[in-house]
């Protein structure tokens, strides 16, 4: 009798696993890690907006933030999954290892984008759902399923859709798009290029594969290199353009100049190492694809702290 529970409580518990692994599979399907920056843009546009918003209102914002994101993400890991299953850094992801069903990807985004987008204009308001209906689309149709595989600037362009969650946050509280929110998504739209051609630059030979027109794989690394460089030094002066019209104080501005100025160095240290080996390449392109995600996540919580105190 005690062996027969033993064995009951033993397939109690794997069955508990396999659920649990399978909720990770479904959650991974939203890319939490690129939805964590989008909410985190998105915050930081409702929290320098005048005004004020009810807490529940603003949770309920960025909640649809996220759900559009994860939306996002779920259509393209759907899309995508014949290129996800050829390249390395990508084939475990759930639907080319086989864990998820190619459809419920599908369903999923599907259902979580339009759940998004009608909280968004039924609790907040109509502009904030709309621009996040253009979000989405962007990313899913323009970016996903035109650019992405026809041409090397997929990313200038389609980095527009992961630009816009700080005016949405924006209009969540104000109701109305201003200059400050479009700075920001300028710095983020030009902030994106360098930080994907740093990730294509270690991962050319899997895009090549792939058969994805990346600036390394139909360009080269020499002039991947000259174009993250060339990006680096006109993010800089735009980063600096809150502080010249008024909407940032000098916490900001010192902040930003050091940042950019790391930014800067890091990617001509990548430039000035493209004729050497390709470990050491790798190793610069990844310095420099992580400093970015922490380049870009100091300077909003800066735009939040200066926003606090001006």
């Amino acid at each position: 009798m005690s062996n027969f529970i033993i064995r009951e409580n033993q397939k109690l518990n794997n069955q508990d696993l396999i659920n649990a692994s399978e909720w990770v599979d479904y959650f991974s399907l939203l890319k939490p890690r690129v939805m964590s920056l989008v909410v985190f843009s998105g915050l930081i546009g409702m929290s320098v907006a005048p005004g004020e918003i009810h807490i529940i209102t603003a949770l309920i914002a960025l909640i649809s933030i996220a759900l559009g994101a994860g939306a996002a993400g779920a259509i393209n890991m759907w899309y995508e999954a014949d290129i996800d299953s050829i390249m390395l850094r990508t084939k475990n992801r759930p639907i080319p290892s086989g864990r998820v069903v190619k459809e419920e990807a599908l369903s999923l985004g599907i259902i979580i984008a339009g759940a998004a987008i009608i909280i968004m204009g039924l609790l907040v308001n109509f502009i904030s759902a709309a621009l996040l209906f253009v979000t989405i689309a962007f990313y899913v149709f323009v970016y996903t399923m035109f650019l992405k595989r026809r041409t090397p600037q997929n990313i200038v362009i389609g980095g527009a859709s992961g630009s816009l969650p700080p005016v949405i946050g924006w209009t969540a509280v104000t109701g109305t798009i201003d200059l400050f929110p479009i700075l920001i998504f300028a710095i983020i739209f030009f902030w994106t290029p360098p930080h994907f051609w740093a990730l294509s630059l270690y991962n050319h030979s899997d895009y090549r594969k792939a058969n994805i027109p990346m600036l390394p794989v139909v360009s080269g690394i020499k002039k991947t290199g000259i174009y993250i460089f060339i990006y680096s030094l006109v993010l800089f002066p735009i980063t600096l353009l809150p502080w010249y019209f008024g909407y940032m104080n000098y916490l900001y501005f010192s902040s930003a100049v050091i940042l950019g100025l790391v930014f800067c160095y890091k990617s001509f240290q990548v430039l000035v190492k493209l004729n050497s080996e390709k470990v050491i390449i790798d190793k610069m392109a990844k310095k420099l694809f992580n400093y970015s995600i922490i380049y870009l996540f100091m300077l909003l919580l800066c735009v939040y702290i200066d926003s606090v105190l001006m």
